[in-house]
């Protein structure tokens, strides 16, 4: 897969003002770009679904927990510096350009360079690789264009799939966080998967799972 730098660009209003490109990388099927208040019919469509958030730490949402989150978003992707990149993943192929999931990357620790990722699809788009190419893309981000040193990422005990996509990208499970979340009444076990950039960066060059990193 590859992953593309995007450039700034001039305001038109402006010419001396630089703001940053809505879309942050790509790889061969997909974009990552900010959410936009349009977003809201496409991103409530998976939010709202309970089987999509059957697994998830939020939702199911009603339109406006929907509203708020894109409210909440926008405004953190204006922050300087961003500690929060909750980004839409936008399908980009022959047939479609649409939006048809959510990921996160939150700077959980600046000064230790720590953070955290996360991925939620709608459910047509299951089973086609794109939440593996959207956890690879996410640590990519990470190491080379944030130069941070360690992720980690979170799934329920119960969500195998989940899991063997971040066993897949290189991820190691140090272990088993009993009861440490609380969902519709219920408490939550989850896996605790980390990865170093050196560990990461080794894992990419195995020629077996390298994928095209170029950052443009």
């Amino acid at each position: 897969m590859t992953f593309t730098r995007f450039q700034s660009e001039k305001n038109p209003e402006n010419p001396g003002d630089k703001k940053p490109l809505n879309a942050l990388f790509k790889t061969d099927r997909l974009v990552f770009r900010n959410f936009q208040a349009s977003d809201i019919r496409s991103a409530h469509r998976y939010a709202s679904d309970p089987i999509v958030t059957r697994m998830t730490y939020w939702g199911p949402y009603d339109y406006i927990e929907s509203e708020g989150f894109l409210q909440k978003t926008i405004l953190r992707s204006q922050e300087n510096p961003r500690m929060f990149f909750d980004l839409a993943i936008i399908l980009n192929d022959q047939e479609s350009s649409r939006l048809i999931g959510g990921c996160k990357l939150h700077i959980t620790d600046g000064g230790n360079r720590e953070g955290e990722i996360g991925y939620y699809l709608e459910q047509q788009s299951w089973g086609k690789g794109f939440a593996t190419e959207t956890a690879n893309a996410l640590l990519a981000f990470a190491f080379d264009r944030l130069d941070l040193h360690r992720i980690a990422a979170m799934c329920f005990v119960e969500n195998r799939d989940s899991a063997h996509v971040l066993e897949k990208i290189g991820m190691q499970r140090e272990g088993t966080l009993r009861q440490h979340r609380l969902k519709n009444g219920k408490w939550i076990d989850s896996y605790l998967f980390s990865v170093l950039d050196q560990d990461w960066q080794g894992f990419v060059r195995t020629p077996s799972r390298s994928p095209d990193r170029n950052m443009g």
